[in-house]
């Protein structure tokens, strides 16, 4: 997928909030319905202009037989958010997916988002009111309404943080809830992102471990 120029609507703070730490390593643990299914790491590497994103899932049980997945996204930090150049998302057993952003286009800070970026673009800039937000996987483009649901102490197995919640809009009932929580006090480190769909079945991504480098 080539030059992708995605569509994004957004009204963020006026100020620059504090960036995350140079190089941050997060382990996760990801349960579906209470039962661990896979551990997960982000690594966030940047130097105040340029930045790189890389995700790997190490399956649980029956999971771990499917074989591991990893995605990296690279590209630019602008004053309100991460500008990706590329993302890439490796699985077993599956062909590599690529999204090559349009560098020379010019268009505002955050309208080309992959699926590792944008919780990170939240993680540098925190939206202060209700964004709309198209994201690239490599297959296709998404577009989502995500909303700020004010603040809450949230616990993980990594500590307990007075959190930042943002949810994202429903516009069907049975679309997923999705919400993510930034812990404050920890430069807006992502630390819980819950799925519920419309089952009722819930996957849980929490934080067990933060490493600041």
């Amino acid at each position: 997928m080539r030059n992708i120029f995605l569509t994004i609507s957004l009204s963020f703070a006026t100020s620059v909030l504090a960036a995350p730490p140079q190089r941050v390593e997060i382990t996760y643990e990801v349960n579906r319905n209470g039962l661990t299914l896979a551990e997960v790491t982000h690594r966030l590497e940047h130097d105040g202009r340029a930045y790189k994103l890389t995700e790997n899932w190490k399956g649980k049980g029956f999971l771990a037989l499917k074989g591991d997945a990893t995605r990296t996204s690279e590209g630019v930090i602008a004053a309100d958010g991460l500008l990706p150049r590329k993302f890439e998302d490796k699985r077993s057993g599956r062909d590599t997916l690529h999204v090559d952003f349009d560098a020379a286009a010019k268009v505002p800070t955050l309208q080309q988002q992959d699926q590792l970026s944008l919780v990170w673009s939240f993680a540098f800039a925190p939206p202060a009111k209700e964004v709309s937000v198209s994201v690239a996987d490599g297959k296709r483009v998404s577009h989502y309404t995500y909303q700020p649901a004010g603040r809450e102490r949230v616990k993980t197995p990594a500590g307990e943080f007075d959190a930042l919640k943002f949810v994202k809009k429903r516009d069907r009932p049975e679309d997923k809830v999705t919400e993510i929580w930034f812990a404050i006090e920890r430069q807006y480190l992502p630390v819980r992102l819950l799925i519920v769909d419309k089952e009722g079945t819930r996957l849980d991504q929490v934080a067990s471990k933060i490493v600041l480098q």
